[in-house]
Formats: C-alpha cells, structure tokens, sequence
C-alpha cells in the first residue's frame, strides 16, 4: 500500500503539527558552516563536520528520511532568505515585479551562469528540471515526419511521455531503449551506440544524466559524442545531478540541457533553468511564440506567467551555502561515502539486489535495491511500507526498470552515518521477511 497522506499523519502521530506547538523549543539558528580544508575525500569522513552541517537542516526526527531526492530541504540560510524574500514580496507586490524584480532575476542567471560554466545568454530561469526538459523537448524543431526519437526505460516518466508527445506534434516515430542491468560503463555506452546504429531515422535522443529510478549516471560526454556523429541531438536530463556530481555544462560536451535548483542545490522548491547553446538557439522554438523577449534571447523559450519569484530570488543564498562547502566536489565525495557505507555492508545478503553499479563514476547519493524475486509494484510498495512501519525508515518505490521495480535510497547532506547504520540492520530483516 502506498504512503498516504493520511496513514503519514496518523503514523507519525503528531509529527504534522508544528515542533512549538508539541511544547518543544524550536533549534535556534545555526552557526554559518565553516568552509572545510583539505582533500574531499578526507572532509567526505569527518563526521564532525558533516554535524555542522546538518546542524544547518530542520529535519523531522520522528522518522529517518532516506528519501530526499524528491526535494532538497533548504538549509537554514535559504530557508530564512525564501522567509525575507517571500514577506518582500507580499509588502512590495506588484510594485517589486515592475520595478527591480527584473535586474534582480539577471544577477540570479549570471550566477548560476558562473557555477555552470556558460555565458549567461545561454541560461533561462524556469519553475523547476521538468518545465525546462518540457520546454526543450516541445521546442525541438528539427524533427520532421518520420524522423525518429528515442529514450531509455530509465528516463524521468514526464520525459518520456513528452517524447511521447512528439508523434503527434511533429510525426515523429518512438524508439524505447532498455539499459542494461547489471550495468557497467562500457555496457550503457554499447547500448546507446548499438541502438543509434540500428535505428539510423533517430535525430533527437533524451538521455539522463542520472537517473531518478536508479540513481545510474551515464557517459554523457561520451554518448553525446557517438550521437553527433551520427547527426542525432541530445537533449540531456541533468535534474537529478547538478549539485550532487560534480561538473560544468562543458565537461558534458552538450548544446541543450534542462537543470532543477530544488534538489541538490537545496533552493526553494519551484526553481530551475534551461541551457541551450547560443549556435544552437534557433533549433528550440520560443515558447508559444512568445514576445516578451526578441526570438534571439533564450528567455523567449520559457513563459511561465505570473510566478512566484520567491524561490528565484532565493537561490543566491543556496549557491552561497553550496560554494560554502566549496561546491559539487565535497558534496559529490560526502554522497558517495554515505551511500558506499550501506552498499558495502548488504553486499553479503543473497537475495538483495543492488541495481547501481560500484563504478564511482555511475553514481551518486541516489541507490537501489530489489529484493530477488520481488519485482512487482505491490512488492515494492509493501517494502517500503514496512521499513516505514517496522523501522520508521522512509523510502520510495520506483518502478520503470527492465528486470522489475525496487526501492530507492536517497540520503542527503544531514544524514548522520547512524541513520545509514540503522537502514543496513532493517535490510536484513526485510531480505529475511520478503525472501521468496
């Protein structure tokens, strides 16, 4: 059965009402992080000052979330300048919006500009990875009858069917690929290569650069390169990895890319951007032939209307807090390290599945399991229901892999090494209660 809204507030017995109003004392504000020294993989360890950091999170302590892909919890810092921005917003009104609310939004592109390595022209502020994907697939418009398109069983859901859409929006025929499982480097980048050589009508290819089902990270350089020469454009999904891997738009050698800020750059929720390469601007189409903007700005490809520029104006204060850990690197080795702690001590259980790859170049916080023999909807959702019922561990079923559904875990920055301790005792009581 699935996690509802009701059984979470009825499970967590008060944990919907607010800390003050259970008579707790609410944590006051924390001390800035100091920005660590030395080599990632040191800092990745020091588990003094990863409690510094999580110091920084207001997270619930009635349960353990393992769950934090869905959203990044803004650290304290964003959380009160989204609180600032939010009050700014409702005492100035329409006069914020008219007046400095523009210059305000292109100090905000610059920014995440430098972090990504492109010129600013080539960066549009969207609501979030999904609208910026939307947006780049419907835009596409090089595509005519029948060319082919074609994406990966472990694509974002929203993407496919949006690839989807391109049989009725442009003639367009579809071509589903299944990555290989257990999967290796060479493997994911034969697969993408056999699969453009036996479909030759292909011209655009979704490809992810991790995966929200698996937590898998793909060879973009590599892949996008085989496509180029092949005449096939790539449209990369990088949601789920900018702020949790540690790259530049240019290290993936790619022309259009869609990005979320409210995962692992923990800004407000509701915030993201699109990249298109300045060459390549005209081969998206301006967003329902908008003109707010002339067709040669890259804003014109996005019109989301009145929005709420809260989580815009916030994102500042998130790049502050990721720069404060001196960026990607440091997160990307503390993920990594988190996740390697309970890989390692499951890897002895029979019947548990680990589906991502032990390649430190194929992942990141995000891994899933699969109890053998387990591989159905129902199986996974009781999985997770019971690790939330036995173990006050929270989960998410995902579904979408050849080989059948899993579980996937997703820790973040606040997670102490106890809670990951706490999952590897509850796996092996769940391989036990679900063995077949």
């Amino acid at each position: 059965m699935a996690l509802s809204r009701r059984h979470l507030l009825t499970g967590l017995g008060t944990a919907a009402t607010p800390v003050a109003a259970r008579g707790r004392v609410p944590r006051q504000p924390a001390e800035p992080v100091p920005t660590p020294a030395g080599d990632p993989e040191q800092v990745a360890r020091d588990e003094h000052f990863w409690r510094t950091v999580a110091q920084q999170f207001r997270v619930s302590e009635e349960f353990t979330n393992l769950e934090n892909g869905y959203y990044g919890t803004m650290p304290e810092p964003v959380y009160r300048a989204y609180l600032r921005t939010t009050d700014r917003l409702n005492t100035l009104n329409s006069h914020l919006l008219r007046t400095t609310y523009k210059a305000e939004a292109e100090a905000v592109r610059e920014r995440i500009a430098a972090v990504a390595g492109v010129p600013r022209e080539e960066i549009a502020l969207t609501r979030g990875g999904t609208e910026a994907l939307q947006n780049l697939i419907g835009g596409y418009n090089r595509l005519r009858a029948g060319d082919a398109v074609m994406y990966a069983d472990l694509d974002y859901q929203s993407m496919q069917t949006a690839m989807n859409w391109l049989r009725d929006r442009r003639g367009a025929t579809i071509v589903r690929i299944v990555l290989p499982e257990p999967a290796t480097r060479q493997a994911v980048l034969d697969t993408y290569t056999r699969a453009l050589h036996d479909h030759p009508r292909v011209k655009l290819l979704l490809l992810s650069h991790m995966n929200n089902r698996t937590g898998l990270v793909t060879p973009v350089r590599d892949i996008v390169r085989a496509a180029r020469e092949r005449g096939v454009d790539v449209i990369v999904d990088a949601a789920h990895s900018w702020g949790q891997l540690d790259f530049t738009i240019p290290d993936l050698g790619v022309d259009f890319a869609g990005f979320s800020l409210h995962k692992w750059m923990h800004a407000p929720l509701g915030a993201g951007f699109l990249h298109i390469r300045k060459s390549r601007l005209a081969d998206i189409d301006r967003a329902f032939a908008d003109e707010a903007y002339p067709p040669d700005d890259i804003r014109s490809r996005v019109h989301s209307g009145t929005m709420d520029i809260a989580p815009v104006l916030s994102v500042p204060a998130a790049l502050d807090f990721h720069e404060a850990l001196r960026g990607a690197a440091v997160k990307q080795a503390r993920l990594r390290c988190l996740r390697d702690r309970w890989v390692r001590r499951v890897q002895d259980i029979d019947n548990l599945e680990i589906l991502t790859p032990n390649d430190p170049s194929m992942y990141g916080a995000i891994t899933s399991f699969r109890v053998t023999g387990r591989t159905s909807e129902a199986d996974n959702l009781a999985i997770a229901q019971y690790l939330f019922d036995q173990h006050r561990i929270f989960t998410v079923r995902r579904g979408g892999p050849a080989k059948g559904d899993c579980v996937r875990v997703t820790p973040a920055l606040f997670t102490p090494t106890d809670h990951i301790d706490r999952l590897c005792t509850a796996l092996r009581d769940v391989a036990q209660r679900f063995r077949v």
